[in-house]
């Protein structure tokens, strides 16, 4: 892995975070991704014994941690033409149906992912944008440094 899919997997991933947070009150079907990341941050805080009790941190560190796990993520995602778009879409939908499917599995609450199909629509949608995103910035990086050398 290079600096250029970190960047475009952290591109990708604040696409995802900017949807999430500007649409999420939208409707009572929207998403809710941060719920879920807080709901995980809590459950681990406490696993090693220490309770968030103030609402702005546990936001803060569920923030930090959706971006660092979805950085990570959406930086896997390489390829040329069309492999790579094959790729992008592949694991954007992968993480969507895996965000849907997944928190109940690990003994979180699903209801803010997939409380309808509609939601779970959505959030699957939101993971598309994300690595989408992440394959165009990583051709305009490539290319970009393609021309400097």
């Amino acid at each position: 892995m290079n600096s250029n899919n970190l960047l475009a997997g952290l591109g990708g991933a604040i696409v995802l975070t900017i949807l999430n947070e500007t649409l999420k009150n939208v409707s009572g079907d929207m998403p809710r991704i941060e719920l879920v990341g807080e709901e995980a941050v809590q459950k681990t805080a406490a696993f090693f014994g220490v309770e968030i009790s103030d609402q702005d941190t546990l936001y803060g560190a569920s923030l930090v941690g959706d971006l660092l796990s979805n950085t990570t993520y959406f930086s896997l995602i390489s390829g040329e033409g069309s492999a790579l778009w094959t790729k992008a879409a592949s694991a954007g939908i992968v993480a969507g149906l895996g965000a849907v499917n997944l928190p109940s599995k690990l003994g979180l609450e699903d209801e803010p992912v997939a409380k309808s199909p509609n939601t779970k629509l959505l959030t699957t949608a939101y993971y598309l944008a994300g690595a989408l995103t992440t394959a165009m910035l990583l051709q305009i990086l490539e290319k970009y440094n393609s021309t400097k050398l």
